[in-house]
């Protein structure tokens, strides 16, 4: 009897233990999980350093070189713009300017130009007006909740009033602003801010080498 009792006892004492472990569970992942949580901001900075980068990899492996007056509008190029859908989204689209139509106010990406993402073959652009195969998440304010009531607020410090960023075939990156009809060799520090109106997220480009970094709390490359 005595050695039944003792069993039961050790059974109950294993059933504390168990209840027990899992509150210590529980406990851990209420305070973990929510830290664990991706900040939207941080996903499209994260989506668009990628997206930098590949520009500049299509540049050095697929240079544009062409004949003519514009030749260099051919140069690869990742562009912001609003998408023109009367609620202000920003979207950007990776485009070579092939038939040199475009101008420095008012580029104009054909549905030919754009670049396809190498694994789902879609048109590597967030503007349903270039075709039907474009990328939701390039629609930075659809899907990460970006805003920006200004294109003036996105491009800062070197490449400030800008809307777009070419890269050459040694992979340095170039601007054309709004007043020049030539490209020109950035010169200093690219900053584009992305923002959802409290918050916001800096990611860096820089001269000569092209390299892009986002940025932390203290201005330096994570």
């Amino acid at each position: 009897m005595k050695s039944f009792f003792s069993h039961l006892s050790k059974k109950a004492f294993t059933m504390i233990e168990l209840v027990f472990v899992i509150v210590v569970i529980g406990i851990i992942a209420a305070v973990v999980i929510p830290n664990t949580r991706t900040n939207p901001l941080q996903e499209a900075a994260l989506q668009v350093l990628s997206h930098i980068r590949y520009t500049q990899h299509l540049a050095l492996v697929s240079d544009q070189y062409q004949t003519g007056v514009n030749w260099w509008r051919a140069r690869w190029q990742i562009y912001f713009q609003h998408d023109q859908s009367g609620n202000q989204n920003v979207v950007y689209t990776i485009y070579s300017d092939r038939n040199h139509d475009g101008v420095a106010v008012s580029p104009n990406p054909n549905a030919g130009e754009i670049a396809k993402d190498p694994m789902s073959g879609l048109d590597l652009t967030g503007n349903s007006l270039y075709g039907t195969t474009f990328i939701k998440s390039m629609n930075l304010s659809a899907k990460y909740g970006v805003v920006l009531a200004n294109m003036n607020n996105l491009m800062r410090d070197g490449c400030a009033n800008a809307r777009r960023i070419f890269f050459d075939n040694l992979g340095r990156p170039m601007l054309q602003s709004d007043t020049s009809p030539q490209q020109q060799l950035l010169a200093a520090n690219c900053t584009i801010r992305l923002t959802d109106g409290t918050e916001f997220v800096d990611i860096r480009i820089t001269p000569e080498t092209g390299y892009a970094c986002i940025l932390d709390a203290g201005g330096n490359c994570i």
